[in-house]
């Protein structure tokens, strides 16, 4: 048996991730758990998520951790069901449901068995009503709270904000879906990955569905084009949750350097015409390098002036429109607030107008605002980009794009 390719992409703490789950009523009790939660995350069934959380759970057995399976769905694989042999698993609970018998992990004897770790295989199964939570995520936050480990397994489709999206390219409903709080909550997120042909094959030699589904299955879900997509969205997703743990990394140990994972764009604006151009070029940057644009308004201790307002407004709905972030910032030193803006968020260019004030008024303003910032991100190694600014009417004063009087 051949293992899949693994690749680990995010390993993180609970440490600003248990916060998003207070906005779930029902799991605020127990979103502060005691057990470490690490799920493998698949772009379709077949992957071989359930295979890795087998094999992970013989290793950490052969260390000596007492490891049980809470459930496990093999899907009549008989390599899966191979690799259960050696492991403990815990009994299953039996539920009459409209005349039939369902099986379904048992929580109760999971949690009096109290294991070191606990196998719990598809994170977003719904269970038989009369169970005692609704979804088999829930019962993983109650075996995580009683501070048991747990090692569960999901496919990128079942993410709440993701599944709208699966189900309009591939036309199929995604019915189990998982809160991203929950999937965020893990310390640490291993992607299993395969590739679109090497899934296929394995579809057409049997090794996921059954035989009698597997030509719907090809020409439907399985198809070459979704695949590839929800590969992509499973490396976005983990990307997204990489790049969040290496920027809260450097914030917590104070990095003085830029690291260029990837481009991130800051624009400096104010309420002076023309602003609205500068926004816009600055989102073409951004785009050609695929990059992320931050949009940063400083205002003055003393607060903006009214008759700025709608400008500034404007402003705002713009960046909204091109999907960039705003950020308003009250500072007295303009360039320090957008320098250590820039520093703290890993910002690798900053994009400013020029200014059109003379020399005279720059020095009688303490120097150019254009040039402090030149030289201040320049020292951390931020690149800066200076767009022309079109000519004003004589006699006509505005502020400039980076914060100073025109």
């Amino acid at each position: 048996m051949r293992e899949p390719t693994r690749t680990i992409l995010s390993e993180r703490t609970d440490e600003g991730v248990s916060q998003a789950a207070a906005m779930d009523d029902d799991a605020t009790d127990v979103v502060e758990s005691a057990g470490h939660f690490r799920l493998y995350l698949g772009a379709a069934a077949g992957v071989g998520k359930t295979f890795a959380m087998l094999s992970e759970g013989h290793r950490r057995q052969k260390r000596g951790t007492d490891v049980v399976v809470g459930f496990v769905e093999c899907h009549r694989r008989p390599s899966t069901e191979e690799l259960c042999d050696g492991l403990e698993i815990v009994a299953r609970r039996m539920i009459e449901y409209r005349g039939s018998e369902f099986e379904e992990m048992d929580l109760d004897a999971v949690l009096a068995r109290r294991p070191q770790v606990a196998l719990v295989d598809e994170l977003a199964h719904t269970n038989i009503p009369g169970s005692r939570h609704h979804k088999r995520w829930e019962d993983v936050i109650e075996i995580l709270a009683a501070g048991i480990d747990v090692i569960s397994t999901v496919n990128i489709q079942h993410l709440e904000s993701i599944a709208d999206a699966v189900e309009q390219m591939t036309g199929a409903q995604v019915q189990e879906r998982v809160p991203d709080w929950v999937v965020r909550k893990a310390d640490q997120i291993e992607l299993v990955d395969s590739s679109p042909e090497q899934l296929r094959r394995r579809m057409l030699h049997g090794n996921i569905y059954p035989k009698e589904k597997v030509p719907q299955a090809l020409t439907h879900f399985f198809r070459t084009d979704n695949l590839i997509a929800l590969r992509e969205l499973a490396l976005r997703f983990l990307a997204d949750e990489t790049e969040e743990d290496l920027l809260e990394h450097l914030r917590r140990h104070q990095a003085k350097n830029v690291w260029e994972t990837t481009e991130r764009i800051l624009v400096a604006v104010t309420a002076a015409p023309g602003t609205d151009m500068l926004l816009r070029r600055a989102a073409r940057i951004a785009a050609r390098v695929k990059g992320e644009l931050d949009v940063v308004h400083v205002i003055a201790v003393d607060g903006s002036r009214e008759k700025d307002q709608k400008a500034i407004d404007s402003l705002r709905d713009l960046a909204a429109d091109i999907g960039a972030r705003w950020h308003e910032l009250q500072e007295e030193d303009t360039v320090g607030a957008i320098t250590g803006f820039a520093r703290e968020h890993q910002i690798t260019q900053i994009v400013i107008g020029s200014s059109q004030r003379s020399r005279w008024q720059e020095l009688r303003s303490g120097g150019s605002i254009v040039r402090r910032i030149i030289q201040e991100a320049g020292a951390i190694g931020i690149d800066v980009h200076v767009i022309a600014r079109r000519q004003m009417p004589p006699g006509e004063t505005t502020e400039d794009s980076s914060g100073g009087q025109t």
